[in-house]
């Protein structure tokens, strides 16, 4: 599918989607959340790709939103704006195939909001971070105030929202935001890496992973756990335990087929 704001390769089973406006420090815009929706589609839809990495190309992952228009949005229209970028940040959360933010340069606004969506966060040593909203008379619109808290905890969290102030890389990764800081030029490799890693495993067992870890803040520890426990039923009569619990014994590198 041809993109006008984003690049997308596929290499190896993984996708690398970037957000392709260096001159706007990839901020958001309508076409680029719309082309963002399309992106995570086409991802969970395609056999031939396993999970993607999310990153920017220049010296942002994403500058924040676009807010040249937004003087002119009514508060319909204005919530109508947060609705649409939650819907598709709710879909880069929920995909059943794993999703690296390879953060390379400024995440703020929405783009620290992109990147709390992803499964996993890698900054590179001089990515930026914050959530500076307040200091245009908003809040984040895009689940920022809900992940962030869940990520850093609400001390953390408040601290950020209220204040709008930028924190790097470094202290990302201190307070839980981040996984992984490496330097610029190893981000990319470091996340096919990691992202390699996780795709030699089972990926009917990675989508339940998934499902499951969110579940313990969406709909609670009790509830997540009923969820965990009639995932690992399915998962148990799969044929890729079978070939999962055979390899390990025979001390082999196990074949899944996703069945």
């Amino acid at each position: 599918m041809p993109y006008d704001t984003l690049l997308f390769e596929v290499a190896d089973r993984i996708a690398t989607i970037t957000v392709n406006r260096p001159d706007k420090l990839n901020a958001l815009n309508d076409t680029v959340i719309r082309e963002l929706g399309q992106a995570i589609d086409e991802v969970r839809t395609r056999a031939d790709i396993g999970g993607a990495i999310l990153t920017g190309s220049g010296r942002a992952f994403v500058a924040g939103a676009d807010i040249s228009g937004f003087g002119s949005r009514t508060p319909v229209t204005a919530a109508e704006l947060a609705r649409r970028g939650q819907e598709i940040f709710f879909r880069y959360e929920n995909c059943a195939k794993p999703v690296i933010a390879a953060v390379n340069g400024f995440a703020m606004g929405g783009g620290c909001e992109l990147a709390m969506a992803c499964h996993v966060r890698l900054a590179s040593d001089s990515a930026k971070f914050g959530q500076p909203e307040v200091k245009l008379g908003l809040l984040p619109g895009y689940g920022g105030t809900q992940r962030l808290v869940h990520l850093v905890g609400k001390g953390r969290a408040m601290q950020l929202l209220l204040t709008g102030e930028t924190i790097d890389a470094t202290e990302a990764a201190r307070i839980g935001l981040v996984n992984r800081v490496v330097p610029a030029a190893e981000l990319l490799d470091a996340a096919r890496a990691m992202l390699t890693a996780m795709l030699a495993n089972a990926p009917l067992a990675l989508a339940a992973c998934i499902e499951a870890a969110n579940a313990a803040w969406e709909v609670g520890v009790r509830e997540g756990q009923l969820l965990e426990a009639a995932h690992f039923g399915v998962l148990g009569a799969t044929s890729d335990m079978r070939e999962g619990t055979a390899a390990f014994l025979a001390k082999r590198p196990a074949v899944f087929t996703g069945a």
